[in-house]
């Protein structure tokens, strides 16, 4: 009686694995990456003409080849004020984040440049690890080739899955960014599995995580932040809202720990009511001076 109550529990465990691979290797992009929201289309709802913002479209080729678009919109034509990249969360595309840009502009007195990932909005391709890396390179190399900003004052601002892009961004280009801004960014890929799939918890998780980690190997989008934000040498903001429903906070804190164990100029500022998407909203006056405090230290204007 005993060995067949045991024979059935592992047959279920590896019932459980053998699904969890299946679904891993067959939809992980999909859970990964979300270019087209329920209920909306790929293509963008809005321009930033919509807002009245000056810009223009910009068309790049990725490393491999990929046909990429992005907008890069400027305070004023002969704006010398910081450059902002931003890279955005994993759902929907850059139109959905004008308005929150638009007050940027404003608060900030600053450029911005929106990159479409591969696959999102006008884009070309198909999202992956290793290709949004490839496209947010293109990005940087454009921005350092033009003319019109001040090179000196670059800095990358990445909000969730765009944390992880702007990450190993950063690392991979120490002496062409000058400040980095992180918020509400995860680990890993891999814990972020474990706290959307409890039942997964043991067979997958980063580096700070127990268990056999059996389930890693099939990750093909790891995006292990965790392993990276030691080896920036740039200053780190991290913003955090402390009412995140979908990254633990805890992810944001240890970040940090691991950043500021490598690097002196590092700050956390944590937002009470700030949820993953409205951190920028509910962190009020106080997110926007916090950001503005950090360029005016990092990224100062030049004298003339």
């Amino acid at each position: 009686m005993m060995e067949g109550y045991w024979s059935l529990i592992l047959y279920g465990i590896g019932g459980i694995l053998a699904t969890s691979v299946g679904l891993l290797v067959a939809f992980q992009e999909k859970l990964i990456y979300v270019p087209v929201v329920p209920g909306l289309t790929k293509s963008y709802p809005i321009t930033p003409a919509r807002l009245r913002l000056l810009y223009e479209d910009v068309w790049l080729r990725s490393s491999d080849g990929v046909k990429l678009h992005a907008w890069f919109i400027k305070l004023a034509p002969d704006s010398r004020g910081p450059t902002i990249v931003f890279f955005q969360e994993n759902a929907g595309n850059i139109a959905h984040r004008l308005e929150m840009v638009r007050i940027m502009l404003q608060r900030l007195q600053c450029n911005v440049f929106m990159l479409s990932y591969r696959g999102y909005g006008a884009s070309d391709g198909f999202p992956s690890q290793e290709g949004i890396i490839n496209d947010s390179q293109a990005a940087l190399d454009h921005l350092i080739q033009r003319t019109d900003i001040d090179k000196s004052r670059l800095v990358v601002f990445g909000r969730s899955l765009g944390g992880a892009v702007g990450a190993v961004l950063c690392k991979n280009n120490p002496d062409k960014i000058g400040a980095l801004i992180l918020e509400n960014t995860f680990t890993s890929i891999l814990d972020m599995a474990g706290v959307l799939l409890p039942f997964l918890r043991y067979f997958i998780g980063g580096s700070s995580s127990k268990g056999p980690k059996v389930l890693n190997r099939f990750v093909r989008s790891p995006w292990s932040t965790i392993d990276v934000v030691g080896q920036i040498k740039q200053p780190i903001l991290f913003l955090s809202g402390l009412r995140d429903e979908m990254v633990p906070p805890t992810h944001m804190q240890m970040l940090y720990a691991k950043a500021a164990a490598h690097n002196r100029s590092c700050q956390f500022v944590d937002f009470p009511n700030g949820m993953h998407m409205d951190t920028w909203i509910s962190g009020g006056d106080h997110y926007w001076r916090t950001i503005q405090s950090f360029l005016e230290e990092n990224v100062p204007e030049k004298d003339e």
